[in-house]
């Protein structure tokens, strides 16, 4: 469903996977204020209205569920459509378990949504880009790519999987001698519905979050971590040895 504008559609175009909340809404109204027309996709859609009506008529809307991943490429691909093409594309969705006792029902709704879910997002736009010649790929990710966890295992492997794949995608585009850009963006806590309980420190807004996503972006970056604070943690997390990295937890 969509709201138009009579007036010349904007020069700048943007779809966010996983806009309902959070990261993804932030991201959005950031976006906006650049002069984006923006897509809003995700599973919640009161959410999305409410997201839409703030915007304006520069919004689009896509209910969409990425664990279903064949029908969310097909919504994907007819939103792209709708918005007649697309220059920036984040795919955002995700969901996280802490999950010490290794419930198989946490791991796989995890590796659904945040391995194939992520992938299909991706598939979608980055052939949709290479065929145009132009574009940027966005993906959210997490320091958690960086090792393993035993109170989320899925979640962590996910994050390194979706880290991985768009090294993946940045390799075959070189190949091609393409221009298509390939960010990856790896958050630590941001103060969102995943990131709660004794031990999250240093939680970014949404906005703030934001904020850093789009400077990124903007310079097409390859890779960043946000916010800057959590790099001193990221190599911490590269460079402790595993018995170390153990005893902390």
């Amino acid at each position: 469903m969509t709201v138009e504008s009579a007036a010349a559609p904007p020069a700048k175009r943007a779809i966010v996977i996983g806009a309902s909340s959070g990261i993804g809404r932030a991201l959005a109204l950031r976006l906006t204020r650049e002069g984006y027309a923006v897509g809003l996709a995700a599973r919640r859609l009161p959410l999305l209205l409410e997201l839409q009506a703030e915007i304006g008529p520069r919004a689009f809307v896509r209910q969409m569920d990425v664990s279903d991943s064949a029908r969310a490429m097909a919504l994907l691909e007819e939103l792209i459509a709708e918005m007649d093409g697309v220059d920036l594309i984040v795919v955002n969705a995700g969901i996280g378990h802490v999950n010490p006792d290794l419930s198989w029902g946490s791991e796989e709704e995890t590796i659904g949504v945040n391995v194939q879910g992520f992938a299909a997002m991706a598939n979608v736009a980055y052939r949709y880009f290479v065929r145009r010649g132009a574009g940027h790929l966005v993906s959210i990710s997490s320091i958690a790519a960086l090792r393993g966890s035993g109170v989320a295992p899925a979640y962590n492997a996910s994050k390194a999987f979706v880290s991985t794949y768009m090294d993946g995608l940045r390799h075959k585009l070189a190949r091609l001698g393409s221009p298509v850009a390939i960010t990856d963006i790896q958050p630590g806590f941001v103060r969102t519905a995943m990131a709660q309980g004794p031990h999250v420190f240093w939680a970014a807004s949404p906005e703030q979050a934001a904020e850093q996503i789009w400077q990124a972006i903007r310079r097409r970056r390859k890779r960043a971590i946000i916010t800057r604070r959590w790099r001193l943690i990221a190599r911490l997390m590269r460079l402790l040895p595993d018995g170390v990295y153990h005893r902390l937890g």
